[in-house]
């Protein structure tokens, strides 16, 4: 299977919105009892996104962050240094996808001037 920038890039937008909604919810739940952050793995979500059927796209719980005592992990600082990576790559990925959709148009537009 031959795999496109559009499908590509879809695919990376995808992944990134999936991880902005769950950076969301992990900063919504910042003081629940027992709430543990999630993420999912980057490069395993994409690859499933590209049909790879051996990878998950399935959160996972971070290992990463200090229990507090009600039992949560959430960071709110990581959190909103992971939400504004995130959109920093998302708005990378619009950028390239925007840039590269509008080279296709105009390679395909007919020349008017004949030059």
């Amino acid at each position: 299977m031959q795999l496109g920038f559009l499908d590509f890039y879809g695919g990376v937008l995808n992944v990134q919105q999936q991880r902005a909604e769950l950076i969301a919810n992990n900063i919504a739940n910042a003081d629940t009892p027992n709430y543990k952050a999630m993420d999912v793995p980057f490069d395993s979500a994409l690859a499933a996104q590209l049909g790879d059927v051996s990878a998950s796209a399935a959160p996972l719980y971070r290992a990463t962050g200090t229990v507090g005592l009600n039992g949560n992990d959430v960071s709110l600082d990581a959190e909103r240094v992971e939400a504004a990576a995130n959109g920093e790559q998302m708005m990378g990925a619009t950028a390239f996808l925007h840039q590269a959709t509008t080279d296709l148009v105009t390679a395909l537009r007919p020349n008017p001037g004949g030059i």
